[in-house]
């Protein structure tokens, strides 16, 4: 409160010395949409038509294009923005790939976008598509790409648009971590984000631009961090942790925007439920005098723009038979929201984990480990739908079988809550195994301790040197989200086995009324 409250000072501070030539920027922008065309519910997840016609359903693009037109309808000057991660999280995803982004980000006419993580989920070949689609640039600068021949020309570090006769830089950042949590290929090394930014930001500012925003799809931390490290950023518009920044909201990460170093940070949480909408006087030298806004809610109060409602509905046809079918009933709601699941065992983390182990527990697999990053939402009572299960698993991830050490098994968990407090999703869900972890402890110093095996319908200490038998699914076999020994050939593994949507929905069924439970496998000290 303290902090909100010093900003609204400062802010009107600097209101009172504002002169005749100040320039008004209004900067709309969404970030980690995740394919989310169609509203969503309450847990992120699509919205039935019961919650549809009870006007309980949010986002949407035909939401957005009308908000956007009224957005700029009300600004002197304005830009549309992207943060990153427009792609997968539905089956709209699944099935058109990138075009689906692409059709729609060029109808709302956005100015320029970030590249996210989830933008290499299918290698450089369909972010390249993509690039070729849409009419704006697609900006990445903390990333070496130049022996990557299908990116090397047509990827920019950054770009300079004209708006209301003046110059905007605008610089584009990736996750540092992106070649451990998605597929961009051998091709390409990520980098510091700091160092990156101000080398675009110099090379800006020597070529008289004095606006400079950046896009980063780097999480609200790290954000911070830019902002404090570097000089010459006015404003960042951020992406990748999700973050609900606002001034009137309790349940809000921070104020919108958050300064830091005099830079506006904001952000606009995920999946289209908001737009971001910050006013931005900046004076005759480029500096901010003023920044003030709010995400807007796209609840049902927005109306759906009847043109868009009806592509949506046409590009949905093929997909209808998949998603429509119901495949089980959940007694109560399955909690899968990340902020609850990246940082402790929750109700889908062991969904997913005890389905997976009950596929091929027939194999003699004992153990199961499931990366935090692979839920993607939450499911609510009643009858559960396909559409529903690969809005949560939405990977298309196979299951994984292998062996390895009790003492691997050990290493894993330690690089699964390693990064909890940057809520990454690396976060183990487990089955057939319990363990407490003690965040006072530094990372990967043993932080995870009390590691428990089932055994004869029991829990016995884990034994290091003995071998075990584990299934994960194919992303994290390979060493995603930093799970770098469970990777190699020399682990008897078989990567190919089902669709891990599929083993959850026949799970589902077979457990159905399913309800959902934590029972104390993961504790924390």
């Amino acid at each position: 409160m303290f902090a909100r409250f010093m900003t609204s000072v400062a802010a009107l501070g600097l209101t009172a010395g504002m002169a005749a030539a100040d320039y008004k920027l209004t900067i709309l922008h969404t970030n980690d949409f995740h394919s989310r065309f169609e509203p969503i519910n309450k847990y992120d997840s699509g919205c039935g038509e019961k919650d549809q016609a009870e006007g309980k359903c949010f986002g949407g693009t035909a939401r957005l294009v009308t908000a956007i037109e009224e957005a700029r309808g009300r600004a002197e000057n304005s830009i549309l923005v992207d943060g990153g991660d427009q792609f997968q999280g539905s089956l709209f995803y699944t099935y058109y790939k990138g075009k689906a982004a692409a059709e729609f980000m060029n109808k709302l006419g956005y100015d320029a976008m970030t590249v996210g993580n989830h933008e290499f989920d299918d290698g450089p070949e369909v972010l390249r598509g993509f690039i070729d689609t849409v009419d704006f640039p697609v900006l990445m600068s903390n990333a070496d790409y130049s022996a990557e021949e299908l990116l090397a020309d047509t990827l920019m570090k950054s770009t300079v648009i004209e708006v209301g006769g003046e110059k905007i830089g605008l610089v584009g950042l990736t996750p540092e971590d992106t070649h451990e949590i998605a597929s961009p290929g051998p091709n390409i090394t990520f980098s510091d984000p700091v160092p990156a930014v101000q080398a675009e930001v110099d090379r800006l500012t020597a070529e008289g631009v004095n606006k400079i925003i950046v896009l980063s799809h780097s999480g609200y931390g790290v954000d911070q961090r830019i902002a404090q490290e570097t000089s010459g950023v006015d404003v960042i518009v951020g992406g990748h942790s999700n973050t609900y920044l606002s001034n009137v909201a309790e349940k809000a990460a921070g104020p919108y925007p958050t300064v830091v170093n005099g830079v506006q940070i904001v952000q606009a949480y995920a999946y289209g439920k908001f737009l971001g909408e910050l006013n931005v006087t900046f004076d005759d030298d480029g500096n901010v005098v003023e920044a003030v806004g709010e995400p807007l809610i796209m609840d049902n109060t927005v109306a759906e723009d009847a043109a868009t409602v009806e592509r949506i509905a046409e590009l949905a046809k093929p997909l209808d038979e998949i998603r429509n079918k119901v495949v089980a009933t959940a007694a109560a709601p399955i909690e899968g929201d990340r902020s609850v699941c990246r940082v402790q065992e929750c109700q889908m983390g062991n969904l997913v984990a005890d389905a997976m182990l009950a596929r091929v527990a027939d194999q003699g697999v004992t153990i199961a480990i499931a990366n935090s990053g692979g839920l993607r939402a939450s499911i609510d009572a009643g009858d559960v739908t396909m559409g529903e299960v690969l809005t949560v698993l939405p990977f298309q991830n196979t299951l994984s079988t292998f062996e390895i050490s009790g003492q691997g098994i050990i290493d894993a968990l330690e690089n699964g809550v390693s990064q909890v407090e940057d809520v990454k999703g690396r976060f183990p869900q487990v089955a057939g195994l319990t363990f407490a972890w003690d965040p006072s402890v530094p990372p990967n110093e043993g932080r995870v301790s009390d590691v428990m095996v089932a055994k004869d319908g029991g829990f016995v200490p884990i034994d290091p040197d003995a071998t075990y038998l584990v299934v994960t699914n194919n992303y994290v076999r390979n060493g995603g989200d930093g799970y770098s020994m469970f990777a190699g050939d020399d682990k008897n593994a078989y990567d190919y086995g089902p669709d891990l949507a599929d083993v959850t929905a026949e799970y589902l069924a077979a457990n159905a009324p399913y309800q959902p439970y934590v029972d104390g496998r993961i504790t924390r000290k």
